[in-house]
Formats: structure tokens, C-alpha cells, sequence
């Protein structure tokens, strides 16, 4: 895939789970005690990482049928119990966003994980000073990919969608997200695209770690 050029970046919207933070261990866990109170088979990880994207709001219904809300109830009541004990940055995480800071580049978080938990968990790594806003699931009338969430998040950092502001995620519907909304789509994660991953949610440029979007961001 070939890179257009980049500018520097004023404001940078970062999606959350495994992008900032480790959170598949515990998505797992309160995925699979929600599947056994349902009465369905556990995902062994592979399924979980394949199949967790989209919002509970957007995700449940077709999973739980007409018992999707009991489901997310049983989901919430478990990720609340074991989420902040769970909760791990990502190596070099905390390093890039203050060097970002430091840069003068504004900052913000589009989830898909509820916004009150969203919350709880930068509050507890101590993080919330370093974004201008932390958008959650529910906190937009749409949720990733849909841009409403992206429009709320910048709302808030005095930026404006374009070749300035940078939508960093780890998974497609980061990148989906991203184009709907009219920002540039970075990829961060270790491993490169699968085949056939990104068709229809293509992004500007895959980078390995968070050090290598800092040494980007200082490049520009």
C-alpha cells in the first residue's frame, strides 16, 4: 500500500483497547462469563480479537438476540470487577503522548469501550490531564466507525478534521472510522495487515509502536 505524504499532525485522536492499553485479556474474561450465562461456547482468544470491534450497543444484538440487554448487563458487571486490575499501557505509550504534548500536538481518545469505564481507566493510569477529550461508547449519538464520536472528540481539542488531525487505531474499524471522518488513518500495532483486512478501510501509513509515532510526528 502506498503511502501518500503526511503533515505534520495538530491534533491526534487515538482509539483506546491495545492501541494505548493491553486489554484483550480482559475483554476475554468478561466476554466468556457473559457466553456461559447466556449459554454459549467460549471464544478462545483468536475468536475474541477476530470478533471484538464494534460497540456492545452495536455488537450484542446480533450475538444475544432478544436477550442482548441481559447479556451486556452480565457483561458490564464483569468488566467493571476486573478492569482496572487488568489494566496495562502498551510499551512506550505514556512516553509518546507526553513527547506528543510536548510538541504542542492536541490529543484525544475515540472508544468503542464504554465511556464511563473509558474514564475510570485513564483516571487510574493517571493519564485524563494529557487528553482534551475521552469519547466512549454511548457518548455520540453513533459509535466507531461512524464519525459522530470523531466530530465530538474535536469538538473539544480546537481542531477541525483533515491532513492535520491523525486517527490512530490498531483494527479496521479504526481505519473505517478514520476515513469517515475525514482524518488520516494511522495504523499502530506490531504485526502488518492481514490479507484482505483493510479492503474498503484503507489507511495513510502502518507504524510498528509507539516510538515510531513519535519519531514520525518529529520528523514532520
Amino acid at each position: 500500500m502506498k503511502s501518500p505524504p503526511l503533515v505534520a499532525p495538530k491534533g491526534i485522536i487515538f482509539d483506546w483497547d491495545n492501541t494505548l492499553v493491553d486489554s484483550w485479556a480482559c475483554i476475554q474474561a468478561a466476554m466468556n462469563r457473559t457466553l456461559r450465562a447466556m449459554g454459549q461456547a467460549e471464544w478462545e482468544m483468536a475468536e475474541v480479537k477476530s470478533r471484538v470491534a464494534l460497540s456492545l450497543r452495536d455488537s450484542f444484538p446480533s450475538l444475544f438476540a432478544e436477550r442482548w440487554k441481559e447479556a451486556r448487563d452480565v457483561f458490564y458487571a464483569a468488566f467493571e470487577a476486573i478492569h482496572l486490575d487488568y489494566l496495562k499501557p502498551l510499551p512506550g505509550a505514556a512516553e509518546m503522548l507526553e513527547s506528543l504534548i510536548e510538541r504542542g500536538v492536541r490529543l484525544g481518545v475515540v472508544s468503542n469501550k464504554n465511556g464511563r469505564f473509558l474514564r475510570q481507566e485513564a483516571a487510574h493510569l493517571g493519564w485524563e490531564r494529557m487528553f482534551d477529550r475521552l469519547v466512549g461508547a454511548t457518548d455520540a449519538p453513533r459509535d466507531k466507525p461512524a464519525a459522530a464520536p470523531v466530530l465530538l472528540a474535536l469538538a473539544g481539542m480546537d481542531c477541525v478534521a483533515g491532513e492535520t488531525v491523525w486517527f490512530v487505531g490498531d483494527a479496521a474499524v479504526d481505519m473505517e472510522c478514520a476515513g469517515n471522518a475525514g482524518c488520516v488513518a494511522i495504523l499502530l500495532r506490531p504485526e502488518g495487515p492481514r490479507p484482505g483486512e483493510f479492503d474498503g478501510s484503507p489507511f495513510h501509513r502502518h507504524l510498528k509502536n509507539c516510538a515510531a509515532l513519535s519519531g514520525l510526528v518529529s520528523e514532520l
